[in-house]
């Protein structure tokens, strides 16, 4: 892992376009003093709007991630 990855890692954002097993979807994660929008996976449903955590940064910017309570 990238010091990149590394900072995306517990990372809490929101989920911008639903995300399902079988298909990706979109969060917003904070970023050095910003937002950005990132591709994420998860092996469970995750809806739009939900608070969610970066449990794994795959590559370039797509990450993991799961509900976040």
């Amino acid at each position: 892992m990238d010091e990149r990855g590394e900072e995306l890692v517990g990372k809490i954002g929101q989920v911008t376009l639903a995300i399902t097993p079988s298909r990706p979807g979109e969060v917003m994660l904070p970023v050095r003093g910003g937002t950005e929008v990132f591709t994420a996976c998860s092996t469970v449903s995750i809806g739009k709007h939900a608070r969610v955590v970066v449990v794994e940064w795959d590559a370039g910017r797509t990450v993991t991630v799961a509900p976040f309570s």
